[in-house]
């Protein structure tokens, strides 16, 4: 067995660990990167990419369908799966082949593969090759698809998105198990693409969505083109000729059962950290068997220790991922000294259509920050003129202020062009801006985001502005 002496070892090779790597080489050239399997990001090989390769299809085929309301006939709409999945495979392995190139120009003596385990607090092993004796050591491992043991009745007909994207047809129809992000996004994909599909939820979750007026018509609109049970009843899953055979509670309550081609498991993703042997540390973890970190510094406690990325569950992301791994990268390589990082204002987006924004404080953290002392301004899409112009005037945007500073604290929105909102409102948030002050930023005729303006209008008319207020608020409590 080598042995490797280093500064540094980064264990995963995704995004959050090629940051790590790259902002660790700042501070040593003694850097190992250790990745296990096929390298390639969860987003070019599973995730962002191949989901909106299937998504700009399927929005595709929707808008063919829906020509004719602006006059145009283009006759009946054919879905050709086979052409349909050859392009998503096609240019996902492209996205693949970049991550690829990049990891090229990382110097081979730099590369382990294998899997890592912890012998103690700072010694891995890589299989049966290789010992790494680091200083410091990055936790970077990702996340897998998790899978509640309930829907394993479903058997070979069982799959997640990493299955999906390697499919050369579309099925004829999906259940799909979780209203979550992914669960929508390739739900309502599949369905524009003219697959059946049924989605069950549990608890009445929809998307990342906090509001509940914005939930409610969420769910609406969803179930105008697929059934969505947000909090469904489901007795059986059994595996049957020819598919999947569910047995659930309809919507008007009776008991009824249908068969699906396949069972789509949506059901959220599990930090990868099972496999790394963290018992023979002395790190700390909590009930979940995740080490313990502080979010602004990635550090696991006092330790030599790092964690960033999807493997440390707090913000399953891309762009958040990239920004820990050069926080967790750049404190390993310094260390000791450890600096807190820049951890960005939160910014979530569903690329369903309506497409759904978060950005800022949810609704609850504005109520636990200013209890009573906040206003909520809205506009509803269906008169908006771009929005019309478009014919996609449906959905409702809501944005909350602060009593007596009149600062901007957060937005949720479910409309029309809401990955490019939510960006200005995320912006708006990290900068402390006032509401006034937004309002001060120019808009131009016609576009969605006049829509914003009018929220913001309406914010603006329900804030009470000045010391007076700002003193009524501070009597509300801590966090006021």
């Amino acid at each position: 067995m080598e042995t490797h002496t280093v500064d540094v070892a980064v264990i995963g090779a995704g995004t959050a660990g090629l940051g790590a790597y790259r902002a660790a080489r700042e501070h040593t050239d003694r850097v190992r990167l250790i990745q296990a399997g096929p390298y390639g990001t969860t987003c070019a090989r599973v995730g962002c990419m191949p989901s909106k390769l299937l998504i700009a299809a399927a929005d595709a085929a929707d808008q063919a369908r829906h020509a004719g309301r602006f006059g145009i006939e283009t006759g009946p709409v054919a879905v050709d799966g086979q052409a349909v999945m050859a392009r998503v495979r096609s240019e996902r392995d492209r996205f693949v082949g970049f991550v690829l190139e990049s990891v090229e120009r990382i110097p081979a003596e730099h590369r382990l593969e294998g899997h890592a385990r912890f012998l103690d607090d700072l010694t891995l092993t890589v299989d049966e090759h290789t010992r790494v004796e680091a200083e410091r050591i990055v936790i970077a491992t990702g996340s897998r698809p998790a899978v509640i043991p309930f829907l394993e009745a479903a058997g070979d007909r069982l799959i997640v998105n990493d299955d999906l994207f390697d499919f050369t047809d579309l099925p004829s129809s999906v259940a799909v198990f979780g209203p979550g992000v992914i669960g929508l996004e390739l739900g309502q994909a599949l369905q524009r693409l003219g697959v059946r599909v049924r989605m069950f939820g549990v608890g009445g979750q929809v998307g990342p969505i906090q509001d509940d007026d914005i939930r409610a018509l969420a769910l609406e609109t969803f179930n105008e083109a697929f059934a969505l049970d947000p909090d469904a009843t489901v007795h059986r899953v059994e595996r049957v000729d020819g598919g999947v055979e569910i047995e659930f509670d309809g919507t008007d309550g009776d008991r009824r059962s249908e068969v699906f081609d396949y069972v789509l498991a949506a059901t959220g993703r599990r930090p990868n950290v099972d496999g790394l042997a963290l018992e023979n540390t002395s790190l700390e973890r909590d009930e979940r068997g995740q080490p313990v970190f502080d979010r602004h510094t990635l550090q696991c406690g006092e330790s030599h220790v790092f964690i960033a990325g999807d493997a440390n569950n707090d913000l399953p992301l891309l762009h958040e991922a990239s920004d820990e791994g050069r926080i967790a990268g750049a404190n390993a390589g310094r260390f000791p000294e450890v600096r807190t990082g820049l951890r960005r204002t939160p910014l979530a987006i569903v690329f369903t259509d309506p497409q759904i924004a978060t950005a800022g404080l949810t609704i609850q953290q504005v109520d636990e920050r200013c209890r009573s002392c906040f206003a909520v301004g809205e506009v509803r899409f269906e008169g908006q003129g771009r929005a019309r112009v478009m014919g996609k005037n449906r959905g409702l945007l809501r944005v909350y202020g602060e009593q007596g500073s009149g600062l901007f604290l957060g937005a949720e929105m479910f409309g029309p062009a809401a990955e490019h909102i939510g960006h200005l409102l995320a912006w708006c948030a990290q900068k402390r801006m006032t509401v006034s002050e937004m309002l001060d930023m120019p808009f131009y005729h016609p576009v969605i985001e006049e829509g914003l303006r009018t929220a913001l209008r309406d914010l603006n008319h329900k804030l009470h502005i000045g010391p007076a207020m700002v003193d009524q608020c501070q009597e509300c409590g801590p966090g006021a």
